[in-house]
């Protein structure tokens, strides 16, 4: 039980690396790895909830060894949202509480991590937790078809930009309208972890045809919801979350399939492995990395931007330029991360 299973890591590793590459480009990218303005879905859209669904698989792997004390579930939510917070300081420049961001990524992770955790204490089986993360969908979609009838997801009128008017506050969002980590997209975000515990569940059970299988009927259902529910990760709709959540328990299983009939595959995905094994270590610190760049400025022009302007603007089109930056940046990261998983170095909350 002690055994690290690759294929998590993997999955991690995979979106800490997209993770750092797409937030922010230096300059004009692809529509596919922008977030969408509003609704629909983008490869970029999909990387948040993937990792949700690995730490609610990292979450059934841990608790299957060992139940954690409420001390240390209140411990790492903490952590988690203390770091975040401390992060939005760093990138506003600001300590003044009065107008601060109070929520972010990091704080979105501590809350479904509290919440999912706290889920899991209560309800053991599998068909426990999918009526569980079912019921959270329900009760999200309910809410904005009950707050605003004639249009439930108006980007100006919406009962998660509602809820976050009310707290943290209008001073405390990320936009005038809403915060895409905000309080009420907790509810369906943490049925996204919980559809990762159910995959970690049936994977410690080695039933990967249930995987798939699972994951093609919510991919389904997704699709149906899609039709009274927007696609949109600003609010974190139900069918966003069952469309991610099923196509990455589909990518579970074609990782699982791929490195059962050739083992040899996982040594191309060694880099993603090295990154999967300290993900929120390396997200924090290419956070804080990309925030002195831009802190630092010349004549007006921020080093992150310079950095790019010198090496690859106007030699490729706009959107390649940006693409190749960007990967060239990811690399940089794996670097250490290969350092540390040779060294053995696993950083834990």
């Amino acid at each position: 039980m002690n055994k690290r299973i690759f294929e998590l890591d993997i999955l991690r590793g995979l979106s800490v690396a997209l993770m750092i590459m797409l937030d922010p480009p230096p300059d004009r990218m692809y529509e596919i790895l922008q977030h969408a303005a509003w609704e629909g879905l983008t490869l970029t859209d999909a990387v948040f909830p993937a990792f949700v669904f690995a730490m609610g698989m990292a979450t059934a792997v841990s608790t299957a060894r060992r139940q954690s004390s409420m001390h240390k579930i209140l411990f790492r939510t903490a952590i988690l949202f203390l770091a975040g917070f401390l992060l939005n300081v760093l990138i506003f420049y600001r300590l003044e509480f009065e107008h601060v961001r109070l929520f972010g990524v990091l704080q979105r992770f501590a809350l479904i991590y509290f919440f999912g955790v706290l889920i899991l204490r209560k309800l053991k089986s599998t068909a426990q937790i999918s009526e569980a993360a079912f019921l959270l969908l329900i009760i999200s979609s309910a809410g904005f078809h009950i707050y605003s009838p004639d249009a439930p997801f108006d980007e100006s009128k919406n009962i998660s930009g509602a809820v976050d008017f009310i707290f943290p506050g209008v001073n405390h969002i990320y936009t005038a309208t809403h915060d895409p980590e905000g309080l009420y997209g907790v509810l369906s975000s943490t049925a996204s972890m919980l559809f990762g515990v159910l995959a970690g569940k049936f994977l410690l059970k080695n039933e990967r045809m249930k995987i798939f299988l699972y994951g093609t009927g919510i991919l389904i259902l997704g699709y149906g919801w899609s039709y009274f529910d927007i696609v949109s990760k600003k609010i974190w709709t139900a069918p966003f979350t069952l469309l991610n959540a099923g196509g990455d328990m589909i990518l579970l299983a074609a990782l699982l399939i791929l490195f059962e009939k050739v083992p040899r595959a996982k040594k191309y995905f060694r880099p993603f492995e090295s990154l999967g094994k300290n993900p929120f270590f390396f997200f924090v610190a290419s956070n804080i990395a990309i925030i002195f760049l831009f802190s630092i400025n010349f004549d007006g022009v921020s080093a992150w931007s310079l950095l790019y302007q010198k090496t690859l603007q106007g030699i490729f089109s706009t959107e390649i330029g940006t693409l190749i930056f960007c990967v060239a940046w990811c690399l940089i990261w794996i670097v250490p991360a290969e350092i540390f998983n040779r060294l053995g170095i696993i950083l834990k909350i």
